[in-house]
């Protein structure tokens, strides 16, 4: 059977990315490759063995266009609500927090927030399908 081991994103300014990924989440540099015309950041935490590996381009100079295809990435949390209040004091802009009901029965709780390049990333309470 497959494994899924990372999710790649590009992004315009590493350290930046780096902060906020340590920030919001707790991920660390596991690996850095450094390349002629570009470098690939590791990120991942104790958590899991999943990794964020960030790609960046250096002759890029512009933001990336993330078009239209691009959905989010998603993160679960033991407790949402301190999660977001941390968000907020750190700055983070999360959006607020949202329960998905479907006929009466909570499917999940969760906020967006999005990365210093745009990506969106869904942090959920563990609860149900999500843990």
């Amino acid at each position: 059977m497959a494994k899924c081991i990372h999710t790649m994103i590009r992004v315009l300014d590493e350290a930046k990315s780096i902060a906020f990924y340590k920030e919001a989440f707790g991920l660390k540099i596991a690996d850095r490759l450094d390349f002629d015309s570009f470098t690939l950041v590791y990120l991942s935490n104790a958590e899991i063995g999943f990794e964020v590996e960030l790609t960046i381009n250096k002759d890029q100079t512009e933001p990336y266009d993330l078009g239209n295809g691009y959905g989010h990435l998603a993160v679960v949390v033991d407790d949402l609500d301190a999660e977001h209040a941390r968000f907020k004091a750190a700055g983070l802009a999360p959006r607020d927090i949202v329960a998905f009901e479907r006929e009466g029965t909570l499917l999940a709780r969760f906020f967006f927030v999005q990365d210093p390049d745009g990506y969106k990333i869904e942090v959920l309470q563990k609860h149900g399908r999500f843990h």
